[in-house]
């Protein structure tokens, strides 16, 4: 198999300092690269440490940099190659389920899951198949095409909860985790009407394994459900981390396209300032086409425009726990 040219890791502080050193006193030359701690030329291969934490080795010598340098000296741990010794499942026939939007005001919640076997691992591998969090959009979009592609509609399945489903859902569950549940529940469900074989499904440990367990159809509770934290380290929950992020970046940039406003990711000051664009151009119930309303978020644009919840309808008044507490510590303030 050809060794892979291009690694991304995200550092600890602790980690860069001890790159730093390393090719601060190594044979290394200095190299000059926007947006970068440090960055240097090494045998065969360019190693950048950006501002982000980001660290990018890249060449045909960047295997060869990790395995006898990167990883004793800064890492602490094995890495590459090792995962398939260490544990064989990790590229054996199962499926991965991870989701993206949760934590975003703007735009669905999708939930995806890819079927892998050691054939497929071994593709996703070459093109560069990792945890959607340390690929830029770009990456995103470029790997989530080839790997539906790959795929095909028979060994992927993705749900996507749409802002004015989403909202009747939360009024009804009230509960995040528990809505997300339900989305894995039917991603697993939908992947084995086209592989039924399926042994097992592996997710993120984002909440009691019965909340997924308990929205399983007879089919779904056939099969052997794994949870664990950091799940995205497994290639076929790397594969959906990616696939639930593609669908979730096309929402939005569809709904930017309809609404005729730029539709940010997040939940930040720029994402607040956009939905009182929205708000004053479409009124205060156009949030509850294109949010998730049970966020805090909700209650600050519409206070910023002069309106409040009453304006949304029963849906719009939910509002989860964080966003109760919240409110009654700015209330409290205020008072």
């Amino acid at each position: 198999m050809e060794k892979k040219t291009s690694f991304t890791f995200k550092l600890t502080p602790k980690q860069q300092e001890a790159l730093q050193e390393m090719l601060a006193r190594g044979n290394y030359r200095p190299a000059t690269v926007p947006h970068t701690i440090v960055a240097a030329k090494a045998e065969d291969c360019c190693v950048n440490l950006y501002t982000s934490g980001k660290c990018l080795v890249q060449g045909k010598g960047a295997e060869d940099f990790v395995v006898f340098y990167l990883e004793p000296n800064v890492l602490g741990r094995a890495t590459i190659g090792y995962e398939k010794i260490i544990n064989p499942a990790s590229v054996s026939s199962h499926m991965g389920i991870d989701e993206s939007g949760k934590g975003d005001f703007f735009g669905p919640l999708v939930v995806s899951a890819a079927y892998v076997d050691p054939d497929l691992a071994r593709v996703m591998e070459a093109m560069g198949v990792k945890d959607c969090k340390l690929l830029s959009d770009k990456q995103v979009f470029l790997i989530g095409s080839k790997l539906r592609a790959l795929l095909g509609p028979q060994r992927f399945a993705l749900i996507s909860i749409g802002p004015e489903a989403y909202n009747r859902l939360y009024a009804k569950i009230r509960n995040v985790n528990r809505l997300l549940a339900w989305g894995h529940g039917r991603a697993i469900e939908n992947l084995l009407e086209t592989v039924p074989g399926c042994p097992r499904a592996v997710a993120d440990q984002f909440g009691a394994e019965h909340l997924i367990k308990r929205a399983l159809q007879k089919k779904g509770r056939e099969i052997q459900l794994e949870q664990h934290h950091k799940a995205e380290s497994d290639i076929a929950v790397a594969a959906a981390s990616i696939l639930a992020r593609e669908g979730f970046l096309r929402s939005l940039q569809r709904m930017s396209e309809t609404l005729g406003v730029p539709i940010p990711k997040g939940a930040s000051e720029q994402v607040r300032a956009a939905a009182e664009v929205l708000v004053r151009k479409e009124g205060p119930t156009v949030l509850m086409r294109a949010c998730k309303c049970h966020f805090r978020t909700t209650d600050q644009v519409l206070a910023a425009c002069g309106s409040s919840r009453a304006a949304l309808g029963p849906e719009g008044q939910v509002i989860s726990r964080t966003a109760q507490a919240e409110k009654a510590e700015a209330e409290k303030t205020e008072a």
